[in-house]
């Protein structure tokens, strides 16, 4: 079955049954199928969206994101999720290299739109629901809900095909630049196939999802192959611990996915101990090397915490545990995805004995096409349809993989992506800096933090929190650096290039470097 029929299908099949649970209100089959036939007929009758067209969103979790990828498979456009979390700056930059369109504009976002538009004239905007805004500036906006309702003439719409671009997620670059990663409606629909196999995901499980949908983990872990099988998708904006503990107890969902960060916050939580879990079948986790506290505190209350490991160029889900495996795999991240394959290659890409450490190397359909308008970084990237994920690993004996470490320096730091080269591109720029270097500091709620080493010029006047006061408003908040150490030099090796391992050792045991 075809990404676009998913929805199709099962609006006949089981026209009635609840696809999406949002802010308390049911979305059934046959009205999710409805709005995204209709959208796609505003998207092409009222913008004039056609194939390759790319169109933003800017909000919280919603079902007109879905309704929106659904859209986008019909018309043959390109849906360009955004991180909210990110500065103005950071989304212009964005949306200019993507050159969106069409930006719709959830209402929890209405003022950063308002600066985005000053910037970027030529990208219109819409509202998402268009619900009463004390920004006056919005009010002259179209609504979208409000196109797709007066929508009178239905016509079909089948432009579609799998090897179409659907989604593009941009993710940090090392160079600091950040890279638009294209998956096709093919990758999208295989990438569901691992993930149903992975929970034995059948239509009558219903998932909740807290997950933020701008990141590969909140389309692609549990959300699309939901809706594949037909099952029940309860969606929140945001991820509220008191109100997932309280879902979880009153929803009785049987899957759902959260980063460690979020697992913490539950586990911590004053209503932890007194939620119901035993509806819960499973509960996915990854994005990061997981604690094991992450494990531990579920099996406690007697509920399977699965791994997985993946990235956005692999539409997340490439090795995993399973409820069946989990114990002879524990340890582990698990075996390959069935439609995965693995390879461990050192620098030269040559494949390594089991045992030893080397990057892990990944292949299937459902690897991403290419960066956007970067062949460059595609060719670096894949080799023969092999993606290089520049994470250190080793396979065991068993067959099952570990993930050891991290080739590049990407900071992962509650669930979200940072790149060095982001805040030292920042740093490197101001006239009183003379080098700076951006290291991983453990962090025992987010995983991990950024912390920037600082060599200063001698008359400089810039202090610690002067230098924290670089970032504001160009750069995401959780991308700002926890501290910032002022240094005489940094260690560089002959070639130049500084050696952050030395760093690293230096921030944590105060050794000389």
């Amino acid at each position: 079955m075809k990404q676009d029929t998913w929805i199709d299908h099962f609006s006949k099949l089981t026209a009635n049954k609840p696809a999406i649970i949002f802010g308390g209100r049911e979305q059934s089959y046959a009205q999710l199928a409805d709005g995204i036939a209709r959208l796609a007929m505003v998207l092409k009758q009222q913008f004039g969206i056609k194939k390759g067209d790319r169109i933003a969103w800017l909000g919280n979790n919603s079902p007109k994101i879905i309704e929106a990828l659904f859209a986008c498979a019909k018309t043959g456009a390109i849906l360009v999720p955004l991180n909210w979390r990110l500065a103005v700056p950071e989304l212009v930059q964005i949306l200019a290299d993507a050159e969106v369109s069409l930006l719709i504009v959830g209402d929890d976002q209405v003022e950063t739109a308002v600066a985005i538009a000053t910037q970027l004239k030529n990208c219109p905007l819409v509202h998402a629901y268009g619900l009463p805004q004390a920004d006056t500036q919005s009010g002259s906006w179209p609504v979208l809900q409000t196109l797709q309702d007066q929508l009178k003439d239905m016509l079909p719409i089948h432009t579609d095909r799998p090897e179409n671009p659907v989604l593009i997620l941009y993710t940090s670059g090392t160079s600091g630049k950040p890279k638009g990663v294209v998956l096709t409606q093919d990758a999208l629909m295989w990438s569901a196939r691992n993930s149903v196999l992975m929970h034995g995901m059948t239509a009558s499980d219903h998932i909740l999802m807290v997950l933020p949908m701008f990141h590969a983990g909140g389309i692609n872990i549990q959300t699309l192959p939901a809706l594949s099988v037909g099952a029940t998708i309860s969606l929140h904006e945001v991820f509220e611990p008191g109100r997932v503990l309280a879902q979880i107890t009153s929803g009785r969902p049987t899957l759902t996915a959260l980063v460690p960060t979020q697992i913490s916050a539950l586990t911590t939580h004053p209503d932890w101990n007194k939620t119901d879990v035993n509806q819960l079948r499973s509960v996915t986790t990854g994005s990061t090397l997981v604690p094991d506290f992450c494990v531990e505190a579920w099996a406690q209350r007697g509920v399977t915490a699965l791994q997985v490991y993946g990235t956005t160029e692999t539409c997340a889900v490439a090795i995993h545990q399973t409820c069946e495996n989990v114990e002879s795999t524990s340890g582990s991240m698990g075996r390959p995805a069935a439609h995965c394959k693995i390879r461990v290659v050192d620098d030269d890409g040559v494949e390594i004995p089991v045992g030893e450490h080397g990057e892990i190397l990944i292949k299937g359909p459902g690897v991403f096409k290419e960066y956007w308008r970067d062949p460059a970084a595609t060719e670096q990237a894949l080799t023969d349809g092999w993606f290089h994920s520049s994470d250190i690993g080793f396979q065991r004996a068993d067959g099952t993989y570990v993930i050891s470490d991290r080739k590049a320096d990407l900071i992962i730091s509650g669930g979200e992506n940072i790149y060095p080269a982001e805040l030292e591109a920042i740093l490197n720029g101001h006239p009183e800096i003379i080098e700076a270097a951006v290291i991983a500091q453990a962090d025992e709620r987010w995983g991990e933090v950024p912390v920037a080493l600082v060599v200063t010029t001698a008359d400089s006047g810039l202090d610690k929190e002067g230098v924290k006061a670089l970032f504001n408003d160009r750069l995401a908040r959780f991308k700002h650096p926890r501290q910032v150490q002022l240094v005489a030099q940094l260690p560089r090796n002959a070639m130049g290039k500084i050696e952050k391992f030395k760093l690293r050792r230096w921030f944590v045991t105060e050794q000389e470097f």
